[in-house]
């Protein structure tokens, strides 16, 4: 057997902190940044028409990460991403209360409609406001399809429910609720063959394609708002993350060009997201 010496130890010590070091250093000097950002933004393309811009004048590349409002602030909690874009405020405000997040941002808007069949069983269409709209629904006991995945749709949805009075135990028991566990566009799939009701998105459903026996029954609530945040990860909770790019990045969408980009952003001659960081 060899004997460690004191030198031996020593230089292991040196060898052991060079290592650290140098994937704190590439870690942390990486040219791209993480961004874990909600379904909506994803899958309306929005960020496609925007990021290549950011990009081309910082050479910093943005991966996202499409998932629902909860799991973007629990993988964010752990310091596996550098910004989020989320829909929640309540949710938001926590996170950043908690010391998970920096300051948070209002970056852009749009609003929450109810869709659902051409024939509208619950008469939805009649609705004097949302909370209505909901009551309806459960009375009737028409399908409703909710995303059931903790998303910022999901999220406000819930609290609708809670608005109505329709405990959510009670929802459980019956056969009309149905949850998807998935984005918005399978959950307007499923409330498509399901003849079924849903809350979604407006620019979910603008960019939504085979809408077969859907429109829109109820909309332009006020209560119906959908403010978006941005918020970057706590760096000294999580020094590893890239701030100084993501820094880049949030000053750059919350100024003059990247706000200016959101709001022309449209498809079907429809604006589909509604810059207010000012």
């Amino acid at each position: 057997m060899v004997k460690a010496t004191p030198w031996s130890f020593l230089w292991l010590s040196v060898l052991i902190f060079l290592g650290f070091g140098s994937v704190a250093s590439s870690t942390t000097d990486r040219n791209y940044i993480l961004v874990h950002s909600t379904t909506s933004t994803v899958g309306t393309g929005l960020f496609d028409a925007v990021l290549p811009f950011f990009t081309e004048q910082t050479g910093i590349e943005v991966r996202v990460i499409s998932a629902g409002t909860g799991q973007a602030l629990a993988s964010a909690r752990k310091g596996d991403v550098d910004v989020v874009v989320v829909h929640a405020r309540q949710y938001e405000e926590a996170f950043v209360a908690e010391g998970f997040g920096l300051e948070r941002h209002d970056l852009m808007y749009n609003d929450f409609i109810v869709v659902g069949p051409r024939q509208d069983p619950a008469k939805v269409r009649q609705s004097k406001d949302i909370v209505d709209v909901f009551n309806r629904i459960a009375s009737h006991q028409s399908f409703f399809v909710s995303r059931g995945d903790n998303s910022g749709t999901h999220i406000k949805e819930l609290s609708l429910w809670e608005d109505a009075a329709v405990v959510h135990s009670t929802r459980d028991r019956e056969s009309w609720y149905l949850e998807s566990g998935a984005g918005m566009g399978t959950t307007l799939n499923i409330a498509t063959n399901k003849y079924a009701y849903t809350l979604t998105d407006r620019g979910s459903w603008i960019r939504f394609g085979d809408k077969g026996d859907l429109e829109v029954l109820y909309e332009d609530d006020e209560d119906l708002l959908n403010q978006y945040g941005i918020i970057l990860v706590n760096p000294n909770l999580h020094p590893h993350t890239n701030f100084s790019s993501s820094k880049r990045f949030l000053d750059w969408l919350l100024g003059s060009e990247g706000q200016s980009l959101i709001d022309s952003y449209r498809l079907e001659g429809q604006q589909l997201f509604f810059s207010n960081a000012n």
